[in-house]
């Protein structure tokens, strides 16, 4: 079964040229939305088939593969390059992990799955966008497909981060929940009555681009004052270095610092207001019980969830404050739940 007919996503217009927003619009521009039609589901693996998931961030791609227990059995990690070079250092990273394997255990693998940051056209199999990355309107088709002699489904990194914690992480028995994803970027998903919401052209929770400062920082999405621009972890770094003048390696030196250092504490309050606030509308809107938080800044623990709860329970006077918790996979989220999209075929 083909790439382009294993998840059922958007089949909408190829957008123009421009800037991420303009992508966007000319993506949701198109006649045909997410319906209630339902597209053919890829085959049941059998119990102990291996899978391939490849994570693709803004820095590196890293690369696992796994059994059903989850026991991992080659993994990888390569850095990222710039534009649609990304693609050929995808394919490579996969044959190499494939490579570390027994004949054996090659013949067992059945699935892989390969998750991209960006605006992702998952049933054309197109890389519609991704502004940290510098790629746009790059057609995958069967490249991985061809190159690794399995079925490969495509992405979006968060969508699928979200719904691993969601379903199997720290979201266990809770049907609406919030994953915020914080990283050289934010974004996440919502998950209502037990459904993971998407957008009509497959997109999940662009959090990092709610604009919380009129007067804030220019933001690579065209807009002012983002959550990104505050909250992210290169901006905290940033925002620490311009506070002291001290050059630092990046955000969890700055939460390293806040019990000692009124500098990093400032920081970091200004990133928790600045997230509280954008998230505030997606709390009275679908108020979730539970905030979970993945990604690399989610490693800075209670640091950053007491002070969120605090937060956003402030803002609130008629809907309760959820829990805001840890995700269970943390920076993992992304390649774990591409080994457990791969395994399951559907972000079901």
């Amino acid at each position: 079964m083909g790439v382009a007919n294993e998840v059922s996503s958007t089949s909408a217009a190829r957008p123009a040229a421009g800037t991420a927003g303009s992508a966007a619009a000319a993506h949701r521009g198109g006649t045909a939305t997410r319906s209630a039609a339902v597209l053919p589901q890829p085959d049941a693996l059998a119990e102990d088939a291996l899978v391939l998931g490849l994570d693709v961030g803004g820095t590196t791609i890293k690369g696992e593969i796994t059994d059903a227990a989850g026991t991992v059995l080659a993994v990888g990690t390569v850095v990222t390059p710039q534009g649609d070079a990304a693609f050929e250092v995808m394919g490579a990273l996969g044959d190499q992990l494939l490579a570390e394997l027994t004949e054996e255990q090659r013949a067992r693998v059945g699935r892989a799955a390969v998750v991209l940051p960006g605006i992702v056209d998952a049933v054309r199999s197109i890389a519609v966008f991704s502004s940290n990355i510098g790629w746009r309107d790059f057609k995958i088709g069967d490249r991985f497909l061809d190159r690794w002699g399995v079925p490969v489904l495509i992405e979006h990194d968060v969508a699928v981060a979200g719904w691993a914690e969601w379903r199997f992480g720290a979201g266990r028995g809770y049907d609406n929940v919030c994953v915020v994803i914080l990283g050289t970027g934010i974004s996440g998903t919502l998950s209502v009555g037990g459904r993971l919401v998407r957008s009509s052209y497959g997109q999940v929770g662009e959090y990092g681009h709610i604009p919380v400062r009129a007067n804030g920082l220019p933001c690579p999405c065209g807009n002012i004052g983002c959550v990104e621009t505050v909250a992210s972890g290169a901006s905290i770094a940033r925002a620490y270095t311009r506070r002291t003048g001290h050059e630092i390696d990046g955000a969890a030196e700055v939460f390293a610092r806040v019990e000692t250092d009124p500098d990093a504490a400032a920081v970091l309050d200004d990133a928790v207001e600045a997230l509280a606030d954008g998230l505030i509308g997606i709390v009275h809107a679908a108020c979730p019980e539970l905030i979970i938080l993945g990604g690399g800044l989610a490693g800075a623990g209670a640091a950053l969830t007491e002070p969120l709860h605090q937060a956003i329970a402030k803002r609130l006077r008629l809907v309760p404050a959820p829990h805001v918790v840890l995700g269970e996979f943390g920076a993992r989220a992304g390649l774990t739940g591409a080994a457990l999209f791969a395994r399951q075929g559907a972000l079901a």
